[in-house]
């Protein structure tokens, strides 16, 4: 299956799983090729994720930066039991992401089965598809348990 073939599926997927994230990238690509514009996807492999994750974290602080966030909302966050469960989650969704990109980085086909997985919790759990960082982070712990459990018994 061509590359070509394999975007355009990865557009149809990202539609049907209302996934505009994937859907938009995967068009972004096949124009790159269509246009033979070959030459850059290595700078985009390279390059892209921490651009991505640049413009998130942007995102993330653009509040604290318009002053939509005030100092008693910053010391509600580190003196309540919920502020204490926020940060504890942060933490360790910080921590499953960075697996997750290890995870990426040393298999890039398993996007795919991220994508339909995603795609599977849209139509039978009304989940919200939050990225493939996470997905690739739940992937690395389910990895690393079954390995564990494969290990001890085989």
């Amino acid at each position: 299956m061509s590359g070509e073939t394999i975007l355009v599926a990865l557009i149809v997927i990202g539609l049907i799983g209302k996934s505009p994230i994937i859907s938009t990238a995967a068009c972004t690509l096949l124009i790159v090729k269509l246009l033979h514009l070959d030459r850059y996807l290595p700078s985009i492999e390279r390059r892209g994720l921490e651009l991505g994750l640049l413009f998130l974290t942007f995102s993330v602080l653009v509040p604290f930066a318009a002053g939509r966030v005030q100092s008693k909302e910053i010391m509600a966050a580190l003196t309540s039991w919920p502020g204490w469960l926020a940060l504890a989650g942060g933490a360790i969704a910080t921590y499953v992401n960075s697996k997750g990109l290890e995870m990426l980085k040393l298999d890039p086909q398993l996007i795919v089965g991220l994508v339909i997985g995603s795609i599977l919790g849209i139509v039978f759990f009304r989940g919200i598809p939050v990225g493939p960082l996470m997905a690739a982070g739940i992937t690395a712990i389910l990895y690393k348990l079954f390995s564990l459990i494969y290990d001890r018994i085989g």
